[in-house]
C-alpha cells in the first residue's frame, strides 16, 4: 500500500512524521504523492486558531481527494480537541501525541476490523516515548531529545497538547546522533517542545551535560539547537559555546514581548533587562552570532505604548530576524479570559510593522558578511543551483558549479564567497 503524510506545525511534529514514515517504509509501505495514496496521514498543529483551521482544511481535503484511502489524523489538535476529527465520518484512525511510532499497528488493526480506531492517551506524568530515525535522506538531521512543557505561559495551549516535561535517555540520544553521523550527516539539530529544559527530571544530568558529550563525538561538525529559552542559556551552556565551535553561530531565543508589563501578563519567567543582559553575554563570546526570535503582538492589554516599547527593545537587542505572530485566543488558557482583547485589525497592523523591521534587521546582519568566505552544507540541487545554509543560517544559492559533482557533495561542508549568499 502507498502512503502520504502531511505535517503541520513545529520541528517536533516534523520529526515525528519522519518516524512514522520510517516505520511505514520498514513495514513495506511505499511513499507516494497524495493523489495516489491508500493511506493519508495528517499530523496536526493547534498552536493557534489558524493552525486548527488549516488542520481541519487539510483533513477535509484528504477526505475529498482520497475517498477510498484510510484517513489518519494525529497530533496536537486531536490531543486537545479530538471531537473536531470525530465529527468527520470518513476519518478512520484518530491519534494524539502518544504512540505515533506504532502507526503500522494501528493501520493493520483498522484493515482487519474496518472500524474507526481512537487512541488519545493522557500526557500527564508519562515517560518519554523513545523514537529513532532510521532513514538518512536529509542533510540536516533532527533529533528529538525532549517533549512537553511545564511553563504554562498564559497564552499557550502546548502544555495541554504535549503534556509535562520528559526527556530522552542520554544513551539513546548519543546512540542516535552517532548513527546519523555514521550515515553521512555533518549537522545535527536538537529539537523538543522545550529543548533547553532537557534533563529536568534527571538527577545530576542537565542539558549542558548532554551538549558536553555531543560536541566530543567524532565526525560531528555542526550542532544546532532548534530553539532555547533565555533562562536555559546557563553559564555552563555559554562556557560550551565559548570553547567549542561545533555549536553553530545561531541561536533562536523567543522574546515574545519587549515590554515587562506584557511579559508579566504572559507569565514569562524573565524581564526585559534579564533578556538584554543575556544577549550581551552571548555576544561577548560570539560577536557575530545570529540571534533570531519569536514575537507575539496584540496580547490582551497590549496598548500602542507597550507595543512601541517592544519595538524599541527589539531594535536595542538587534536580532538578525523576527518570527512574528498575532496573539491567538486558545480556549482553556488564562489569556483567553483576560479583558482588553486587542482588535484583529490592530494585530494585523502591528504584525506588518514588525515584519518590516525584521527585513531591515535581516539585511543589516546579512551585510556584515559581504566579501567574507563562508562554509555551507549543500542540501539540495534545484533549478541549476546548489542550495544550503551556513552555520549562522544564511541561505546560500550557488550556480555555475559542476552540479553532477556536487550532488555527491550534498551534506558535506564546502566554502563559498559572498556573491552566492542570498537573503531568504
Amino acid at each position: 500500500m502507498k502512503f502520504y503524510i502531511y505535517t503541520l506545525g513545529c520541528k517536533v511534529n516534523m520529526y515525528e512524521s519522519n518516524v512514522m514514515m520510517d516505520a511505514l517504509k520498514n513495514a513495506g509501505y511505499i511513499e507516494a504523492n497524495k493523489e495516489e495514496a491508500d493511506i493519508y496521514i495528517i499530523n496536526t498543529c493547534t498552536v493557534t486558531n489558524a493552525a486548527d483551521n488549516k488542520s481541519m482544511k487539510m483533513i477535509r481535503q484528504a477526505i475529498k481527494q482520497n475517498q477510498k484511502a484510510i484517513i489518519i489524523v494525529a497530533g496536537c489538535m486531536t490531543q486537545v480537541s479530538k471531537e473536531k476529527a470525530e465529527i468527520l465520518n470518513d476519518v478512520d484512525i484518530i491519534l494524539g501525541n502518544r504512540n505515533k511510532s506504532r502507526i503500522v499497528e494501528y493501520i493493520e488493526e483498522f484493515k482487519q476490523k474496518q472500524k474507526r480506531l481512537e487512541d488519545i492517551e493522557s500526557l500527564e506524568s508519562i515517560s518519554f516515548e523513545t523514537m529513532k530515525l532510521n532513514n538518512f535522506t536529509h542533510t540536516r538531521a533532527f533529533v528529538k531529545i525532549q517533549d512537553g512543557c511545564n511553563n504554562y505561559c498564559s497564552y499557550c495551549i502546548i502544555p495541554y497538547s504535549r503534556g509535562t516535561v520528559r526527556s530522552k535517555k542520554r544513551e539513546d540520544v548519543l546512540e542516535e546522533v552517532k548513527t546519523l553521523i555514521e550515515n553521512g550527516h555533518h549537522e545535527i539539530v536538537l529539537t523538543g517542545i522545550h529543548t533547553g529544559n532537557y534533563g529536568a527530571e534527571f538527577e545530576n544530568y542537565a542539558f549542558s551535560d548532554l551538549l558536553e558529550e555531543l560536541i566530543e563525538i567524532e565526525g560531528l561538525e555542526r550542532l544546532r539547537i532548534s530553539s532555547i529559552e533565555m533562562n536555559e542559556l546557563t553559564d555552563q551552556v555559554l562556557e560550551i559555546m565559548k570553547k567549542s565551535k561545533v555549536l553553530v553561530d545561531h541561536l533562536h531565543i523567543p522574546l515574545q514581548s519587549g515590554s515587562d508589563a506584557v511579559l508579566k501578563a504572559m507569565n514569562r519567567k524573565y524581564s526585559k533587562k534579564d533578556f538584554i543582559k543575556k544577549i550581551e553575554s552571548i555576544r561577548e563570546i560570539r560577536p557575530n552570532i545570529s540571534i533570531t526570535t519569536d514575537v507575539i503582538v496584540g496580547f490582551p492589554g497590549e496598548t500602542e505604548e507597550l507595543f512601541l516599547e517592544t519595538v524599541e527593545t527589539i531594535k536595542k537587542i538587534n536580532f538578525s530576524k523576527l518570527h512574528v505572530f498575532p496573539y491567538s485566543r486558545r480556549k482553556g488558557t488564562v489569556a483567553d479570559t483576560m479583558e482588553n482583547q486587542v482588535p484583529e485589525e490592530i494585530k494585523k497592523k502591528r504584525v506588518q510593522e514588525l515584519l518590516e523591521l525584521s527585513k531591515n534587521l535581516e539585511e543589516k546582519y546579512f551585510q556584515k558578511f559581504v566579501g567574507e568566505t563562508l562554509s555551507f552544507i549543500p542540501e539540495i540541487v534545484k533549478e541549476g543551483f546548489v542550495i544550503g545554509h551556513t552555520g549562522n543560517y544564511l541561505l546560500v544559492k550557488k550556480e555555475g558549479m559542476d552540479l553532477n559533482n556536487h550532488i555527491e557533495k550534498i551534506g558535506k561542508i564546502i566554502k563559498v564567497e559572498y556573491p552566492y549568499v542570498i537573503m531568504e
